[in-house]
């Protein structure tokens, strides 16, 4: 009598069977992937969003290795004051309603709509803020990498870049 390890031989001797192993993000351009591919499973954060009419409300969705994936929500007049990520690089991602972003660089200050679909990457260092200037409820996709740990908020001023708050 056979068995079907006699006849097939043994499943774990045969490892290129197995499908790959995913990879995590590694660049930039996949992680602003990850978040389309988030973004465009409407029914996987659709039910999570919550808001909130004292503060924003976020919740982390995910992890991986090396980031996380934040789901926020903004009512009409929410905003996160200037800041940066400490040492993460980012990607954010409209998935409902419309936020106007506000970027401070060297050469200036940067202001963008920001509708659903419309993503924003960016590095460490990069200052700006965020609000939901509209009348309807926003929500929005955050991929940070490394996870956030930090964020320096920043003192508006007349000058280009804003010094850090506090300091």
């Amino acid at each position: 009598m056979y068995s079907d390890i006699s006849v097939a031989g043994d499943p774990l001797a045969l490892p290129h069977l197995l499908p790959p192993v995913p990879q995590h993000p590694a660049t930039v351009a996949e992680f602003a992937g990850l978040a389309r591919a988030v973004a465009a499973d409407r029914a996987s954060w659709a039910p999570l969003v919550r808001y909130d009419a004292t503060t924003r409300w976020y919740a982390r969705m995910r992890t991986g290795p090396g980031y996380e994936v934040w789901l926020l929500s903004w009512l009409a007049g929410q905003g996160t004051g200037l800041h940066d990520h400490g040492g993460s690089c980012g990607v954010l991602t409209v998935l409902d309603g419309e936020l106007h972003e506000r970027a401070l660089t060297a050469a200036g200050e940067a202001r963008r709509s920001l509708v659903p679909g419309t993503q924003r990457a960016f590095a460490p260092g990069y200052v700006h803020e965020v609000v939901n200037d509209s009348l309807e409820p926003a929500v929005s996709l955050h991929v940070y990498f490394p996870g956030l740990t930090e964020m320096t908020p920043y003192a508006a001023g007349p000058r280009a870049c804003a010094a850090p708050a506090g300091r």
